[in-house]
């Protein structure tokens, strides 16, 4: 079973697209679609957050395409939300848009643990700290370091590496999803520092 972690897709977001360097929306969009679809049948895709940027119509658009593939492809899809994801519990009617997400995703939780390396690491959206603006936002929906690793996205950052001991898995840095073995070798190499 392969195993991948991955966000900020920001599927239909024309900024983004174009801040990544792409001619169209729907350029971007195939981009990321055509990754996906390349993953290892079978493989496990955790998504840390910002599948769109949280319209209604892209967020229906995008979970269709997502369940298809998923299907198709027999992917094992988990969402930890985030900040422009409609069913993360920082929006007031987060609990009506979650049943449409579990109808994709095999799992939608504001975060998550899993054993990696050894070592027990939390996966959230967000970072202990760091973001893209010169203050911290969503600060109530962050985790507290008290030592975990961490995965996360929403920094949009082109670092891999936020902190000792936080792993950035957004697009923005990987330009596609990290495979399990590579967050393994950072944490390993984290560790000897």
């Amino acid at each position: 079973m392969s195993v991948y972690f991955t966000a900020d897709l920001h599927l239909g977001h024309e900024k983004i697209a174009d801040h990544r360097g792409h001619t169209s929306i729907e350029e971007h969009d195939q981009a990321i679609m055509d990754t996906i679809v390349a993953l290892p049948h079978g493989s496990h895709l955790w998504v840390l957050g910002d599948l769109t940027i949280g319209r209604r119509r892209d967020e229906d658009k995008w979970l269709r395409e997502l369940g298809v593939v998923a299907q198709v492809r027999a992917l094992d899809l988990h969402l930890v939300p985030g900040n422009h994801d409609s069913c993360h519990p920082m929006h007031r009617d987060s609990h009506r848009h979650q049943r449409g997400f579990l109808h994709v995703f095999e799992s939608v939780q504001p975060f998550a643990r899993r054993r990696i390396a050894g070592h027990d690491v939390l996966l959230s959206h967000f970072p202990y700290q760091g973001d893209h603006t010169a203050e911290d936002r969503a600060t109530q929906y962050r985790l507290r370091d008290e030592g975990l690793w961490l995965l996360h996205g929403h920094t949009h950052s082109s670092e891999k590496r936020s902190t000792r001991r936080q792993i950035h898995v957004g697009w923005d840095a990987w330009q596609r999803p990290a495979h399990l073995d590579e967050i393994v070798e950072l944490i390993e190499s984290g560790d000897h520092q």
